[in-house]
């Protein structure tokens, strides 16, 4: 016969509430206790009953996770994390690809509200657009990222800050003509972009630096090749007027980063010699990249860690406050930016 919670429990010598807080991962409970159980529950080769646990609680075990766009780096990172603290909670994730489309979002919500799932994550990119904007009553909801929702949970980087410290970076190496490969105009307004752009200009202001619209490259996308593009049309732009290379190029992923840094390496621009590169995220290819890229991180798997648990207090505590968690993030310092002082 398949073994039973309370099978588990006499096994572990707890009871069975504290075999369900184990493997439904909502209420910690302590690393000695849950090794005790997790033993137990593989001595017995324990199988949830997952039909059953959800005509008793109204969950379904799963849960859903809707980034921008699945295809980057940084979405691949991101969602490693949350697939395998998910199935830590015994959580399943279920990836869905927003797009930047706010009926992929009413889709999500819908499907929540018929238990499908038993709540969202989502990363939106437009507030204005998106379906945490409303003024509708939501499903258990988390937000991670920049758009700030109202009354919903959110976790996100000091975007704006993060921007701001790269650039005093940039400019306390000696780099006065600084680009920005990401950045907003009346028709690309990402939450993200305008963050990063704003830290960027305070940088710029405190050292008295002129903020030049010339600089600001604002990609189709966030993709290498959207970047790469848009690039070239800059460079092509400058040899055409007999106008001077940026000093620097700050690029706000790493992803676009990989794009610029392909364009120059073709044109024979040395970086950092020429001009420094820097991103944003410290994706895994950025430590690979030729040279190695100077970004800004955070650790993925903490933005991870803290969404699920703000996703698990929220379906647990549906009227409890919400909260706003902010990762911390560092300045990576590697080989693609040069010290011009």
């Amino acid at each position: 016969m398949r073994a039973t919670v309370r099978d588990v429990a006499r096994l572990a010598g707890v009871s069975p509430k504290t075999v369900s807080n184990v493997i439904n991962g909502v209420i910690p409970v302590r690393a000695e206790t849950r090794e005790r159980v997790e033993s137990a529950l593989a001595e017995l080769d324990y199988v949830p009953n997952m039909s059953a646990r959800g005509l008793r609680n109204g969950r379904s075990g799963n849960i859903a996770l809707a980034l921008p766009d699945l295809s980057t780096a940084y979405s691949a990172e991101l969602s490693r994390g949350f697939v395998e603290l998910a199935h830590e909670r015994g959580w399943a994730i279920q990836l869905e690809q927003s797009g930047n489309d706010p009926h992929r979002e009413v889709e999500l919500v819908s499907r929540a509200r018929t238990h499908l799932v038993d709540g969202l994550i989502l990363n939106p990119t437009l507030l204005s657009m998106s379906v945490v904007a409303g003024k509708t009553e939501l499903p258990p909801t988390v937000v991670i990222g920049e758009v700030e929702p109202y009354g919903i949970d959110q976790v996100h980087v000091d975007s704006q800050g993060a921007a701001r410290e790269m650039t005093q970076h940039l400019i306390d190496t000696g780099h006065r003509r600084i680009a920005v490969v990401g950045g907003s105009d009346e028709g690309w307004r990402s939450a993200t972009s305008l963050l990063r752009m704003q830290g960027y200009r305070d940088a710029l202001q405190s050292a008295g630096i002129a903020d030049d619209p010339a600089l600001n490259l604002v990609p189709v996308e966030w993709t290498p090749a959207a970047a790469a593009s848009v690039f070239t049309a800059f460079l092509d732009r400058l040899a055409a007027e007999g106008g001077a290379l940026p000093d620097a190029v700050f690029c706000f992923t790493d992803s676009m980063a990989l794009g610029v840094l392909h364009v120059l390496a073709k044109r024979g621009i040395s970086v950092p010699g020429a001009v420094s590169v820097v991103g944003f995220d410290d994706v895994d290819e950025s430590r690979f990249a030729i040279p190695a890229l100077t970004t800004v991180g955070f650790d993925k798997r903490q933005i991870a860690d803290a969404a699920l648990t703000a996703l698990a207090r929220r379906i647990a505590e549906p009227h409890a406050p919400a909260s706003d968690i902010v990762i911390p993030h560092r300045l990576v310092l590697r080989d693609s930016v040069a010290d011009r002082t």
